[in-house]
């Protein structure tokens, strides 16, 4: 599968599971601004089967390359980011649940998740847009949720898009992310304030802010429940050493995770 129809195929899940984001999407083309995603970002639990190794094999084969490696010690994270050989193509940014930081009961349910999966289904082209694989209770999410939001929403969602980025420096009528923020927030979409609404600078090279996860309808094995699912991210990246910085912030990237917090 080509790489341009991949992206085709992860927005339209992205867009179906999260209709909300098409108005943040609104924003932007309201104005004839074309957007350029800066990266679309994936999460994923470590096990070797599924893991990060695993789920970047078919961006390697497809003219990706691995150029960051980060680590999120208080959410138990590892993450590597990818750039493509055309830079006109977005980064892919993979994270990973380390598991067995967790415990014994999120372990164990997480492996009851995994055990139910096709394997020979991990190898196809769309297996990152592949959804959820297993049935969970709503029940074990919370069980999750009360450990690691990461864990619970990887086992309500499966394998998915977490979110889109807007490259704020492809924009025309926009000058900086704080306008990008205002102009969100007048559209009446809530953003993420964790860390501020801002994570980041340009003296580091890159400033990101986000919008919250609109809670969307989700099957449980034991009902239908609204959780929070996908966001829309923005980034705005700045020259470092005279070149445009084109990584990722650890300390920032900790707080945009937050953007799928539960909300109470």
């Amino acid at each position: 599968m080509a790489v341009s129809t991949m992206f085709e195929k992860m927005w339209k899940d992205y867009t179906d599971l999260n209709p909300n984001v098409l108005n943040v999407h609104k924003v932007f083309t309201d104005r004839n601004e074309t957007v350029v995603n800066d990266h679309v970002a994936f999460r994923t639990y470590n096990d070797p089967r599924i893991g990060l190794k695993h789920y970047s094999q078919f961006f390697i084969k497809n003219g990706y390359t691995k150029k960051g490696e980060y680590h999120f010690k208080v959410k138990k994270l590892y993450a590597e980011h990818f750039e493509h050989a055309d830079p006109a193509n977005p980064k892919i940014f993979i994270s990973e649940l380390l598991t067995e930081q967790l415990s014994a009961t999120a372990q164990k349910i997480i492996s009851g998740l995994i055990s139910q999966m096709d394997f020979k289904k991990t190898t196809d082209d769309d297996f990152c847009i592949s959804g959820r694989p297993w049935s969970v209770s709503f029940q074990d999410y919370e069980t999750l949720l009360g450990e690691s939001e990461y864990a619970a929403w990887m086992a309500a969602f499966g394998f998915r898009v977490n979110h889109f980025t807007v490259l704020v420096n492809a924009l025309k009528t926009f000058n900086s992310l704080n306008e990008v923020n205002t102009a969100i927030k007048t559209a009446g979409l809530p953003l993420n304030t964790s860390g501020g609404e801002i994570k980041g600078s340009e003296e580091i090279g890159l400033a990101q802010s986000s919008t919250l996860a609109t809670p969307v309808s989700v099957s449980f094995s034991d009902g239908q429940f609204k959780i929070p699912g996908c966001y829309y991210e923005f980034a705005h990246r700045f020259p470092v050493n005279g070149k445009l910085y084109n990584g990722f912030v650890e300390q920032s990237a900790d707080k945009i995770f937050e953007s799928t917090n539960v909300r109470k």
